[in-house]
């Protein structure tokens, strides 16, 4: 697709932010070309500085097991198992892990509502900026517990809420208008972005996703903010 137009999935995605899975993958199979750069550059360089405290917050050791959910191009994933444990990157858009094929971790294609692992069979499960992408990210939740052994934790890196009501205006002004414009200049589906900047709007904050996370059966679950609520670390355990 070129700067000038919206193809048929952008256009559907926008409209009443349709999370068809089909649709979603479809997008990201397009976006996934210049993806990482794309990121690094719409996060002001703040990506990796994430991607760090979500390894720090899911603390994981040598000889576990862990799945990086909605992976992408499998940088996060990288991330997990730099401490010496087995990190998993699965995604449902091929085009993402086709694209991060050379990064060395085990890929596999795979939907968050219906994750082709079997019960209690990873130590920890992480989702990094993909939960507000699913159809149904409460049975998501659900399903990341299905396949955690008990004791086991889950870590959601997420867009939220800014806590300075200030800065919220600022930020909310910034996603709805400049995202688009700076995704024009370095992505290769900069409509995508007009959608990925809606949904950041509608997701709830805070609170009302932690609600969300021990409704789906986690126990002790709480978050910590980063860059001033821009985005948030849910960590549960699995009881």
């Amino acid at each position: 697709m070129g700067d000038r137009g919206e193809d048929a999935h952008s256009a559907g995605l926008r409209a009443g932010l349709d999370k068809r899975p089909a649709d979603v993958a479809a997008m990201f199979d397009r976006v996934a070309r210049r993806y990482d750069l794309t990121n690094t550059v719409l996060s002001g360089g703040r990506d990796a500085a994430w991607r760090r405290a979500t390894r720090e917050a899911l603390d994981p050791r040598p000889g576990q097991t862990i799945l990086d959910v909605a992976a992408g191009t499998a940088v996060s994933t990288v991330e997990l198992a730099a401490g010496g444990a087995s990190a998993i990157a699965c995604d449902f858009s091929q085009g993402m892990l086709r694209a991060g094929a050379a990064r060395p971790v085990p890929k596999v294609a795979g939907d968050a509502m219906a994750l082709p692992l079997a019960d209690e069979s990873v130590d920890g499960v992480v989702i990094s900026f993909g939960l507000r992408n699913v159809a149904d990210p409460d049975a998501a939740l659900r399903e990341f517990r299905r396949v955690t052994r008990p004791g086991g934790t889950l870590v959601v890196c997420e867009f939220s809420s800014p806590t300075w009501a200030p800065f919220r205006t600022v930020y909310t002004e910034y996603l709805m208008q400049a995202l688009p414009r700076i995704a024009r200049a370095v992505s290769s589906n900069p409509e995508a972005y007009v959608y990925l900047a809606e949904s950041i709007r509608a997701w709830p904050d805070q609170a009302a996703l932690a609600g969300r996370i021990q409704a789906a059966g986690w126990s002790d679950v709480a978050w910590r903010n980063l860059t001033g609520g821009v985005v948030a670390l849910h960590r549960a355990r699995r009881s």
